[in-house]
């Protein structure tokens, strides 16, 4: 017998009461829905939504698998969703699929009773929806529990000897245009290991900053590539370690660590007195940055284009030494003298399919045609870099994506238009990372499925 009340609500036309509703479920909905309306992104909603509901430990843990797990393997249950649908996807109410998404995570991908995950995810749907979309959810989610994920991978993805690309594209959720960008970066050898990598979740890593603060301070392991970096062992909340909240170390990949380190390695001849980082928001790299700048009493200026994101690099650099200023001020048409840096860095803004581990989302975002204008603006930055810094001095850029248009493409144009500035060999400023060969000799890729980063280009190359 069913609820009065849901019977006279379903007749009025309203969801039905939510009390039944799971609180971790309805968080992770909330954020599938903050990513799909807003355009925000999944790491940085996450914190807010789970205070919100106020769900910590162990609940905060399963609420960021599920969200950023169902938005990572979007793809995959998208093809099984549609094979078990009696209608087009596009016909589906989209927080009615946002739930079926997360229901097929836990069905597939997370150690939840197939009874647990339908019965809370069809209770969600009620509350959120309606009861008939309950009961739509309830039988779709019932025929996806009939097979694992491997089984509905083999149904539903093309023969991978035949049309290999979309086989990839389907079995590990990449759009097929990123799948043939990384496979043209990486190698048909690697792909599959890369794509396996962007799935999974990443570690939290820190970075003490030199000066202010030691890795015996942080929590967790310490890193193998960076001298500075600690990987949390078990996740946590890295806000509740006290360097982290005052400021001496920051949550930050080894990859970008790595990128600053090449920038304060690079030998330059004379003054070494003044750095750059010319894109430098939301500010990691620049905290990074300055600390190292401060032990051989040189000064980092920060400059970011977009005034908010400079007040983030403002924050991200409080009452760190070797802070000789933070500017907004657009990198194409920086308010600096020419040839007044020592060091520049350029980590410029990208596709960001180098990170897709930490920012699930990007990978449906972004589209082809975002190529050309990123190439173009990072043309643009890498050339106003070469002018910023003076003769005998060093330019890295960095992106965190392994694009060739991005990498290789950028760098080698910009050399061929310039006939003051040579390519520097960056492998020899990190002379403990191995495997790390870029597209152009003397290039540095780095990869998640080979050093455990995301997947940063660096290139090095000084003004003759």
């Amino acid at each position: 017998m069913s609820d009065p009340r849901e019977r006279g609500q379903r007749q009025a036309g309203r969801p039905p009461a939510r009390s039944r509703v799971d609180p971790a479920r309805l968080a992770a909905f909330d954020v599938l829905k903050t990513v799909r309306v807003d355009g925000a992104y999944t790491n940085l909603v996450l914190p807010a939504v789970l205070r919100h509901h106020q769900l910590s430990g162990r609940d905060a843990a399963f609420v960021t698998e599920l969200a950023s797990g169902t938005i990572r393997r979007r793809g995959t249950y998208d093809a099984i969703l549609a094979a078990c649908a009696d209608r087009p996807l596009s016909k589906i109410e989209a927080k009615v699929l946002d739930a079926l998404r997360l229901g097929t995570h836990q069905l597939l991908s997370m150690r939840v009773p197939s009874h647990a995950a339908i019965s809370t995810t069809v209770d969600l749907v009620r509350a959120k929806v309606s009861s008939g979309a309950g009961g739509f959810t309830n039988a779709v989610l019932r025929r996806v529990s009939e097979q694992e994920l491997a089984e509905w991978i083999g149904r539903v993805a093309p023969d991978p000897r035949v049309a290999p690309v979309r086989f990839a594209s389907i079995a590990y959720s990449h759009p097929q245009w990123v799948v043939e960008e990384l496979r043209n970066a990486v190698g048909w050898n690697d792909l599959y290991d890369l794509l396996a990598a962007d799935n999974e979740p990443p570690k939290v890593t820190l970075v003490a900053r030199p000066g202010r603060a030691t890795r015996e301070e942080l929590p967790g392991t310490p890193t193998l590539l960076s001298p500075y970096g600690v990987v949390m062992d078990g996740g946590g909340d890295p806000g509740a370690v006290p360097a982290v909240a005052e400021g001496r170390a920051g949550v930050q990949d080894e990859g970008s660590q790595l990128v600053a380190m090449a920038l304060a390695a690079a030998p330059v001849v004379g003054r070494d007195e003044r750095w750059l980082d010319l894109c430098a928001g939301p500010g990691g790299k620049a905290a990074l940055l300055a600390a190292l700048a401060a032990r051989r009493g040189a000064g980092l200026v920060a400059s970011e284009r977009q005034p908010h994101r400079a007040r983030l690099v403002q924050r991200n650099l409080a009452g760190a030494d070797g802070v000789t200023g933070v500017v907004a001020a657009d990198g194409t048409r920086p308010p600096f003298a020419p040839g007044s840096f020592d060091r520049v860095l350029v980590d410029a803004p990208c596709t960001g399919l180098g990170a897709l581990r930490r920012r699930p989302e990007a990978r449906w975002r972004r589209k082809p045609d975002d190529l050309l204008q990123l190439v173009l603006l990072q043309r643009q930055l890498l050339q106003s870099a070469l002018d910023l810094v003076r003769p005998g001095g060093v330019v890295v850029y960095a992106t965190c994506s392994p694009v060739l248009a991005e990498t290789e493409g950028v760098v080698s144009s910009v050399l061929q238009a310039r006939q003051d500035t040579t390519l520097e060999d960056a492998s020899r400023l990190l002379p403990g990372v191995t495997n790390c060969a870029g597209p152009l000799a003397g290039t540095v890729q780095l990869w998640p499925h080979r050093h455990g980063t995301d997947a940063m280009f660096i290139a090095a190359l000084r003004r003759a």
